[in-house]
């Protein structure tokens, strides 16, 4: 008896939660500054946009077969520190994430990952029937629940998410904490830690994976392009992890698979470190601004490590969000990524700022 297509379909890609990313600026005479998507406020590396440019006059043909300049070019990144075989690639963080799952999760295997956090962690992890096992962050401070993760594990446990500084809370995971939750973590398991935002990190605590990974733990720390080199459109991210993992990884890496307009751009804009440097002053500069800003008006906030704050707005999240984009201000409710109520605002340029303020305080005012 035919039963009909949809008979065949995995029950585990039922809709459900579908991840959205931050809407584009819409169409308008006004001007509008887009504080809703972490985007690089000064916009790309020059040094990008040239290699960019050098990549246009062959767009007919294939693009490298392999990643390999581009591994190569984080090995100097990183000044050596890490052997070309440490590193995969792909286009964006999040293919990365899906990658990982791919490689590691099977049905009914479980996945641990800590909300309010980035969506995808969830998402992307239900495309292959993976049971998802949320171990919120403590609140009032969102700080990482190590002993409700630990006794969350079991031995269908794959994969734990850890994110630091996190999106979108901004908050992060102290060197110490992190070191005491790799020495009880069972050797079967993989650690996905997202420091995507790291270049922004200046607490004396904070760490990314590089000593953890030097150090051979199973651990696999996340990197974009979209952020501090300002690519968010081109799409492309890396991970560096043991060479054991790498190499595993990398037997589902597609041939061709990174546009040569991608490899060209971020090999580029690795060598702009003056671009680099002048974004992450930007933004701290803009971080001091904003939390003084807040703290006059009233705003609640959360310190934060990152180049954006969740905020506790005056008004419900969509009539906040609502209003301030009547002022020209896009900012992003975050109850999708488990923060119900809050909104998640980017620090932008000086201008961006100052008109972001402006809004709030003509807010406040009504």
């Amino acid at each position: 008896m035919d039963k009909g297509i949809a008979s065949i379909f995995k029950p585990f890609l039922e809709p459900k939660e579908v991840y959205k990313g931050g809407k584009n600026i819409p169409l308008s005479d006004k001007k509008i500054y887009k504080l809703s998507s972490n985007e690089n406020p000064l916009g790309a590396s020059p040094l990008a946009i040239e290699g960019l440019k050098s990549a246009i006059h062959k767009i007919a043909l294939y693009p490298d077969q392999t990643d390999i300049r581009l591994r190569e070019a984080l090995v100097n990144d990183f000044k050596g520190e890490l052997h070309v075989d440490q590193f995969v690639t792909g286009n964006s963080g999040s293919e990365i994430i899906d990658m990982l799952l791919r490689a590691f999760i099977n049905e009914g295997d479980e996945v641990i990952f800590s909300n309010p956090c980035f969506l995808p962690y969830s998402v992307f992890s239900r495309w292959y029937g993976a049971k998802q096992i949320d171990i919120p962050l403590g609140l009032p401070n969102y700080e990482l629940d190590r002993e409700g993760i630990l006794n969350a594990i079991t031995n269908r446990t794959k994969i734990i998410f850890l994110t630091s500084p996190n999106n979108p809370t901004g908050t992060y995971i102290p060197k110490p904490v992190l070191e005491d939750f790799l020495k009880r973590i069972p050797k079967n398991i993989l650690i996905v830690f997202d420091e995507v935002y790291h270049h922004f990190a200046d607490a004396p605590d904070y760490t990314t994976a590089l000593p953890y990974v030097q150090n051979g733990h199973n651990i696999i720390a996340l990197n974009s392009f979209s952020k501090t080199y300002g690519l968010a459109g081109l799409r492309i991210g890396y991970a560096y992890t043991t060479k054991t993992i790498a190499n595993y990884i990398r037997l589902i890496h597609k041939p061709f698979l990174m546009p040569l307009t991608s490899l060209e751009a971020a090999i580029g804009a690795l060598s702009d470190h003056e671009f680099l440097n002048k974004t992450v002053k930007t933004v701290h500069e803009g971080r001091k601004y904003l939390e003084s800003s807040f703290t006059s008006l009233g705003i609640p906030f959360w310190p934060t490590q990152a180049n954006f704050f969740i905020v506790d707005p005056p008004l419900p999240e969509m009539e906040f969000t609502n209003s301030l984009m009547e002022h020209g201000i896009m900012v992003r409710p975050v109850s999708q990524f488990g923060a119900p109520g809050k909104v998640r605002i980017t620090i932008g340029d000086q201008e961006a700022n100052a008109a972001l303020v402006d809004s709030l305080q003509k807010l406040k005012a009504h």
